[in-house]
């Protein structure tokens, strides 16, 4: 049987690791995160080497720095809890935070793109891809298309066309993925009436 005891400390020891590859993607220096969560940047520096055992009192105003659950920040164990809990994972150094949960069809996707995924690198697959901005500016790259779009601006494009998306160099940014892999595509009331090498992009 398990020692809870021994579960216990190796959650604790998880959570250096967390706390600085959180803070690596949201491109936060210690000094900025000292400052937006009043805990000193010694603190902070001895948390992410796991010199400094995590309490409930220097993980909340993280978890709110960061805008995670707390649960997210120490691994906790999702027993008795009915809700879907979907937990993000990196992809070529992006975090990639999953919404649907069944296989085929139309799937969807929280990505949080972080400063330095600034470098075009073209690609092509199979679908048809709709990126609505949340947060920051997204570069995106369709074919002879450069654009760069807003909080609240969506593109949508054949993925057959070369393209990439990031960012800009400057920020952070959160994209809403909505992908077809067969190419379907997403059903709107009212649609642009250019179009352009299978892009369109609008707010």
């Amino acid at each position: 049987m398990d020692d809870p005891s021994s579960r216990i400390a190796t959650a604790l020891d998880q959570v250096g690791p967390r706390l600085k590859r959180l803070r690596s993607l949201r491109s936060t220096s210690l000094a900025e995160l000292s400052e937006r969560t009043g805990i000193s940047k010694s603190t902070l520096s001895r948390l992410e080497t796991g010199q400094r055992r995590p309490s409930l009192e220097l993980l909340l105003p993280l978890a709110e720095a960061y805008g995670v659950p707390l649960d997210e920040l120490v691994g906790a164990p999702e027993v008795g809890d009915p809700r879907v809990h979907l937990r993000p994972h990196q992809v070529h150094g992006r975090t990639v935070i999953p919404l649907t949960r069944q296989p085929g069809g139309v799937q969807v996707w929280k990505i949080v793109i972080p400063t330095s995924k600034s470098t075009v690198e073209m690609k092509t697959h199979e679908g048809y891809e709709w990126m609505y901005v949340i947060a920051g500016q997204l570069r995106i790259v369709i074919g002879e298309h450069d654009l760069v779009l807003g909080p609240g601006e969506v593109a949508e494009f054949d993925t057959r066309v070369p393209h990439w998306f990031g960012s800009t160099g400057e920020a952070p940014v959160e994209v809403l993925s909505v992908l077809g892999r067969q190419g379907e595509r997403m059903h709107v009331r009212a649609r642009p009436k250019a179009q352009a090498s299978g892009a369109t992009a609008r707010a």
